[in-house]
Formats: C-alpha cells, structure tokens, sequence
C-alpha cells in the first residue's frame, strides 16, 4: 500500500470516529465532445458550451443545479471543474458570467471520466479531510430542479455512510443509448418526509448498452433502471475504490496530480505523468467491477424522477423542447408548412420546412445537417469522416471564441481571407509574428491601440493600419465597448499555427 493509500484509509477512518462535518462538493465534468450534436458541437466549442436548450449553456445550467439544496451538510464554496485545456478560457468565461467560485483542473489530453473523477477527488482532499462530491456531466439536461435536489439530499445522506451512490432513472421507454443499472434489494430511506426520505435500492450491477429486444425486456422487468451518469460518493470511497480496481489509473493520476501547479484560476496537472494514464470510463472502471467486489465499498442506486436527459443527440433535443400542435420544434429563422415530427435549428439563415416528416435539419455559418430523426446517433459516423478528410467543420465553427473575444473567418480564397475580429474592453492579442502572410486591419467600431515593431499608436473608427509580413506586432482594446475589426490577411499560407507568439497575457503558447 502508498503512502497516499495508507493517508486516505487513515483521513476517512479518522473522520469517522471523530464525526468531523463533511462539506458536499459539487464536481462538474466537462469534458465531453459531443459528436452526435454536430454541426452546433465542435471538438474546439463542445456541447456543453452551446446554448441548446436556452440562453445559458449547458454547463451553466448545471451550475445552478445545486441551488437551494439542504441535505444536511454545507457545501463549499468552490465548485470543481474538470475540463479539456482547449476549453479553459470559455468554460472559465462561463463560470464567471454564471458568478459561481470553481477550480478548474485542465486535462492536458482525453481520458474519460474515470481519470477526471480521480483528479477531483485529489483536489477535494486537497482542500479538506474528506468531502461528498456530488459529480454531474456538464451535458445534461433536468427539468424539475426541486425533485433533482431531493434525490440528490438522499443520496448524499448514504454517500456519508461509505458507499458509492449513482442515480438511476425509471425508464419511460425501451432506449438502446443507454446502459442500465439492474437494482437489488430495497433500501430503508435514509431521513424523514420534512426533509425528503427517498426510498433506494441496493446496486446489483452496471450493464452495457442493450439491442432492443434486451432493452424491451429491462422495461418490462421493472428490474432495470437508465444509468444516468450521476454519482454521489467521498472522495477518499472513490480513490480507494479506483486504487483497488485500477490502480494504473490512480497511480497516474495521483502522480499528475502531485506535480501539477496553478495557473491563475487554473490548476495544470502534470502532462506527461497524465498522458500515462489508461483512458476508462467511471462505469467501466469502477462500477462494473462492485457487483462481483463489495471488499472496497457498496453501491446504492436512488431513483431520480426529474425530467432527466443526457442531451446526447438530436432526438433528444426535440423530446425537450415545447413542440407546436403538429410536433415540430423550431429554433431561430424557421417556418413550417405542413411538416409534422419535425426539428429545425436556424443559426441565422431562414429555414422553410414543407411537408417533412420525422425530420431533423440543423444550419450553421459554415454547414447544414438533414437527418431522419430516427437516424440521428448516425451523425457520429458523418463526423467521423469529415475529421477524414481534415476538414475544419469538425474541429471548429466559422466563429471562434478567445480568451479576448472572438473572430469570424468572412471569406477566404487561394491568397486572403477575411476576417472580423471582436477584441472585448481591456483585452489584448499577443505580441506576435507571422513569416507567411500580412494583415490590413480597418476598424469599424471603438478605438485600437495597435503595436507595430517600435511604434505604438491609435487607430480609430474608418481608419487602418497595415502589419507587413514578419514585423512584431499587437491588438489591443483600451476602451469601454468592444472593439471591431475587419482583419484582411494575404499571403502564400494563412492557417492558425503561423502564429509566433512573444508574449501572451492568457499563457498560451500555440
């Protein structure tokens, strides 16, 4: 046994004889990619990011989750954040405009939520003796917030007493996209109807996503519950859960963990130590392993009736949303006209459905997805074989978010692209170079401060400046409104990477 080990076993042997008060921790995990929502999810601005649903984002909905609830312990004051270091400055963005306190831990690579559970955990003991972490995929959707908090107060009173808690939900209907959780025997609730006794079940076992003839037979067996991917367990159960059942994972990730540093509202786990890691799923991992290995701890299943959803494609999307008498949902610039069972998402340009049925078409800036709404979990394969052919439609959309504001690639041709840039108040670009191409900047509103070699100097609404090729050069924004500029480069090669970076206010290197 570690040293580390051995602390942990000791922190929660400790804990409970002295009955120190626990804090609940709400642990986000946002790491997802979500593929099956392209073309709004991108590798570079992922489901979680997007406003799907509403204004707020996904992530941001999940923060206010835990609003409210009272099951008996405090909880902290900081939430913690697990996300991809490509999506630290809009997922830090988010949390500030959502006014929630977190500590976000970048992962330098994916390696499913197994390794990003690990890592949170290490950062709970870190701030206290032991913690109840509550842990929510930031790409979910729960329509009734008051039966998430009970479900959530019950299963926090028997995650205290030791065992793994996963939140399980009564299937509606025979679905094929979810794994399941087979429920034992019945569990006394833990509390009293003032402070929301929910019934449990003992866990029998995890099992994989059915056909479904097998998915049917879950219903009608009543035995069988949706896996929602909501847990709620101490961080010192789950580190010794995931030493005992993968101790690859735990050695890795402790070690990332342990040499990793902070970065301003940021904390860096250790690249190369975490690059070592077995990429494996909370699920697979750990959960499968209880039903034939109760030695580390036990597993409780508590039901959550709140109109719950994985938000895991475009079906679901429609199933959500308000629907007008014909069953269509439309978002944005959109008309229907004798369509039926039909979603359409408009990002701008006007959508006229005519006549569809069961039918899902999605616009963006830069691509349009038609799918049968049958055959919606099939987009992943569409995405596959656009990242195939290097096409830029999967990694990013026309309109890129930066930690100082954002760009849209207008147009581009053999030697030039156009840009407009939107440089927020107070923010600045890099010190930068290119050795391939050059760049006009006209601004069309606010006022510039452009840095060009030696010179510094002002550049205000219908004027310009121009950076020749290979000269030192900066954006800044010193006003009070956002700054916006039509960026005209041209050169022999105009991709992102001929970007040399001298100083950067964000610590980016690439």
């Amino acid at each position: 046994m570690t040293a580390t080990a051995s602390a942990v076993d000791n922190r929660q042997a400790n804990q409970n004889r002295l009955n120190v008060k626990l804090k609940i921790h709400p642990v986000i995990l946002a790491g997802g990619s979500g593929t099956r929502l392209w073309p709004m999810s991108r590798e570079q601005h992922p489901k979680q990011l997007i406003g799907l649903l509403g204004e707020d984002s996904l992530l941001q909905s999940t923060t206010r989750r835990l609003e409210g609830l009272d099951a008996g312990y405090p909880v902290a004051e900081q939430m913690v954040v697990v996300c991809n270091e490509e999506h630290r400055f809009t997922t830090a963005e988010q949390l500030r405009v959502s006014g929630k306190a977190s500590r976000l831990i970048l992962e330098p690579c994916a390696r499913d939520t197994a390794p990003a559970l690990t890592l949170a955990a290490l950062t709970v003991l870190a701030q206290d003796e032991d913690g109840i972490m509550v842990v929510m995929p930031a790409d979910h959707a729960v329509a009734d917030l008051d039966g998430f908090r009970a479900a959530v107060a019950a299963g926090v009173r028997h995650a205290a007493n030791g065992p793994v808690v996963t939140m399980g939900i009564v299937p509606a209907r025979a679905e094929t996209g979810y794994g399941y959780i087979h429920i034992g025997a019945s569990l006394p609730a833990i509390g009293n109807e003032d402070n929301g006794a929910i019934d449990a079940h003992q866990l029998d076992r995890f099992v994989e996503k059915p056909h479904l003839e097998l998915a049917q037979h879950y219903v009608e067996s009543k035995e069988y519950w949706w896996n929602s991917g909501i847990f709620i367990l101490r961080a010192s159960t789950w580190l010794k859960a995931v030493r005992h059942f993968q101790p690859a994972i735990h050695d890795a990730c402790e070690a990332a963990h342990k040499q990793g540093a902070a970065d301003g509202d940021f904390f860096r786990v250790q690249r190369d130590a975490f690059g070592a890691c077995p990429s494996n799923s909370i699920d697979y991992a750990v959960m499968e392993q209880l039903s034939g290995d109760t030695s580390v701890c036990s597993g409780v299943v508590v039901p959550l009736d709140a109109g719950w959803s994985d938000v895991g494609s475009w079906d679901a999307i429609w199933d959500i949303l308000p629907k007008d008498s014909d069953d269509n949902v439309g978002r944005g610039n959109v008309m229907f006209e004798g369509a039926a069972s039909t979603f359409a998402h408009s990002e701008g340009r006007l959508i006229a459905c005519v006549g569809t049925q069961d039918l899902v078409v999605v616009e963006t800036d830069d691509a349009i997805l038609v799918a049968d709404k049958r055959r919606v979990q099939e987009v992943k394969k569409v995405v596959g074989r656009i990242r195939e052919a290097h096409r830029r439609e999967a990694v990013i959309h026309r309109k890129v978010h930066r930690p100082w504001g954002h760009y849209d690639s207008v147009d581009v041709g053999e030697r030039f692209q156009v840009k407009r840039i939107v440089v927020k108040p107070g923010a600045q670009l890099s010190l930068q170079m290119h050795h391939h191409r050059a760049e006009h900047w006209i601004v069309v509103r606010g006022t510039a401060l452009v840095t060009r070699g030696d010179e510094r100097f002002i550049v205000s609404e219908n004027e310009s400046a121009y950076i020749p090729l290979g000269i030192t050069h900066r954006l800044e924004n010193p006003g009070k409104m956002p700054l916006e500029i039509i960026e005209v480069q041209s050169g022999s090669y105009l991709g992102e990477d001929d970007i040399v970076r001298f100083d950067d206010s964000y610590g980016r290197r690439t």
